[in-house]
């Protein structure tokens, strides 16, 4: 029975916002108006860069990215660097500042959305005295997107890529979050969307509850699944 859980960020608790709304968010901000067509058409190919931080996966790495993309969640230099040069792959943009600030954009609270049952799930957690980490590969404080949404008074601990300077599946992160809960790796289950950097806490003897990495309205109830695992 698990006494302590861990949550991962993006994909698992949280869903980025939609590529053509990132998209618009920026393109305001730098002050461009494009037609409908021109923007389905540049949301296509920023999506297939893999440009939006927790949205799609890049379709390649070119191999000038390939080192700050294998290193990009341990600094927001490497970070910004990888996206925005993703960003820069699909060809001269519609404005010289519009990868800087669709690279801002994504590190808007605005731009995350929980997940339909997280705020459930993690009240009955804190109802029960579960103690809760997220434990997340980000190079930038996500504390604020928390607050933002009301769900920060749920979360006991964050352990972050960036301030530990490691990566998952990297083990020491898994250990630091347990030690954070106060609870032995065994007693602890860890819910992710990615079986691999995830999945890296069961090298502890931590439980590993997978959820699908879906659009929000495709993953209603996934999380509440953690709850069993407590009984």
């Amino acid at each position: 029975m698990a006494t302590g859980v861990m949550f991962d960020f993006s994909g698992t608790l949280f869903r980025v916002e939609t590529t053509i709304a990132w998209l618009d968010a920026a393109l305001d901000t730098v002050g461009v108006a494009l037609t409908a067509p021109e923007r389905a058409r540049w949301a296509r190919l920023l999506e297939r860069a893999g440009a939006l931080p927790g949205g799609a996966w890049p379709h390649s790495i070119p191999p000038h990215l390939a080192k700050v993309w294998q290193e990009r969640d341990l600094d927001l230099e490497r970070h910004n660097a990888a996206y925005t040069g993703l960003a820069e792959t699909v060809g001269p943009l519609p404005h010289p500042e519009l990868a800087a600030a669709l690279y801002e954009r994504h590190m808007a609270p605005q731009a995350w959305h929980p997940y339909p049952d997280a705020r459930s799930t993690l009240g009955e957690l804190r109802r029960r005295g579960v103690p809760v980490a997220v434990v997340s590969n980000i190079a930038w404080d996500l504390r604020p997107v928390f607050r933002y949404h009301g769900l920060d008074s749920m979360v006991d601990a964050f352990v972050l890529s960036f301030e530990h300077h490691r990566q998952k599946p990297d083990a020491e992160l898994f250990r630091a979050a347990c030690e954070d809960l106060g609870c032995k790796p065994a007693e602890v289950v860890m819910v992710g969307d990615d079986p691999t950097a995830d999945g890296g806490a069961a090298v502890l003897g931590c439980a590993f509850l997978q959820v699908r990495h879906a659009p929000i309205t495709e993953r209603p109830s996934a999380l509440t699944a953690v709850l069993d695992l407590l009984e």
